[in-house]
């Protein structure tokens, strides 16, 4: 048996509304961009959705409507994808990391104040894995200091904080829909909104600068070519029209994993459930046990993949990346938990369509392949998590 880390979800009617498109003749700047758009910010409550060709086009968008610039900083979080940070660079501006919570994996709103300076312009928190950051704490010292908040949602749709959707607490929030995502437009992002006036110049830097009352060879801005096809939207369109349905079923897969790995002390699984907060299953993440180090998480990942499971080491620490490291001068050491967190976890296979079966086989496998190795581990050099 083999079984791939993601698969997208994909249906007639999505096959469908994208053969649609293509047999109208509109393939860009069409109707299914608007309503996409619309049905993205009635699923999320936002006054305002803007649809542009990547979740990273996204966020770069969000800090260029926070007035980020040269010499500025934004804080936020190591352990993501680099897209995170790197769309702060985009400004010329710099990413100020913050460690990480070890249960949530989500940046630690106790350490953010302390990280805070006279450049400081915004928070760009990341609700990683689709789990919600606590946005109560974040939002009162952004309130204090006067800084923006950028809300990475690029993987957590559908997620919900005290009852209402992530990525609308912020200044701005941005969404995205890659095929391993919870639901898919093949590439593309959205941001969403409630400021009328950071709406309108996404909307025109998303098209090269074009304004709304602009001829169409005329710009009267700086702008880009982040424009998201029909094609793109219909298949959204589609997708998000089963939102629902999609979000249980990962839920469901979860919970089954769940149940499947509690008699496993090697591993440590994430948190079902928080308060206030519902998470949007993007991706199943486990951790091995202080025990493990990451030569054995490689060794568990290498193993798995011999036995068909795919599987990948999730996220490595933005900090330790080569272009990290040489602009900032950043090492191991630099963000403790980050790096002890980055060096154990390890993402299984997680889609909507795993079934008791599947989920039966990757656990089997895990446990084959861990619990050998935990019987030989050696103490982990680094301090434990609670600590």
């Amino acid at each position: 048996m083999h079984i791939p880390l993601s698969s997208p979800d994909i249906r007639e009617e999505d096959r469908a509304a994208v053969l649609a498109v293509l047999d109208s003749g509109e393939l860009s700047l069409g109707p299914r961009v608007a309503a996409f758009e619309r049905a993205v910010a009635q699923l999320t409550g936002s006054g305002h959705a803007i649809a542009v060709n990547s979740g990273t086009s996204g966020l770069h968008l969000c800090v260029k409507a926070a007035n980020v610039g040269e010499g500025d900083e934004v804080i936020t979080t190591p352990f993501s994808f680099v897209a995170s940070a790197n769309c702060i660079l985009f400004e010329r501006a710099k990413p100020v990391f913050v460690d990480i919570d070890p249960v949530t994996f989500n940046i630690d709103p106790a350490k953010i104040e302390a990280a805070i300076t006279p450049r400081t312009k915004a928070i760009l928190p990341v609700h990683v894995f689709g789990r919600p950051c606590a946005l109560d704490e974040i939002i009162r010292i952004a309130q204090k200091h006067g800084l923006a908040i950028i809300e990475d949602s690029c993987e957590a749709i559908g997620a919900q904080y005290r009852g209402k959707a992530v990525g609308t607490f912020g200044q701005t929030g941005v969404f995205a829909f890659y095929p391993n995502k919870q639901m898919t437009t093949g590439e593309g992002g959205v941001i969403v909104t409630n400021d009328a006036t950071i709406a309108a110049r996404c909307r025109s830097w998303r098209n090269q600068g074009r304004s709304a009352v602009a001829g169409f060879l005329d710009h009267d801005s700086l702008g880009y070519n982040y424009r998201l096809s029909d094609i793109n939207c219909a298949l959204g369109l589609s997708q998000i029209s089963r939102i629902q349905e999609i979000l249980a079923a990962r839920a469901r897969v979860a919970e089954w994993y769940d149940n499947s790995l509690k008699g496993l002390a090697q591993i440590v699984r994430p948190q079902i459930s928080e308060p206030n907060s519902t998470i949007s299953w993007f991706v199943y993440v486990v951790r091995l046990n202080d025990d493990f180090s990451q030569s054995d998480r490689d060794r568990v990942i290498a193993e798995l993949r011999n036995r068909g499971v795919e599987c990948r080491n999730y996220f490595p620490p933005i900090h330790l990346q080569p272009l990290y490291r040489k602009l900032f001068g950043f090492g191991p050491g630099s963000f403790p938990i980050t790096e002890h967190v980055s060096e154990r976890t390890m993402a299984i296979p997680f889609f909507n369509r795993l079934s008791e079966r599947h989920i039966n086989f990757v656990c089997k496998a895990l446990d084959g392949v861990t619990l050998p190795l935990r019987d030989k581990a050696v103490p982990a050099v680094h301090a434990p998590l609670s600590v």
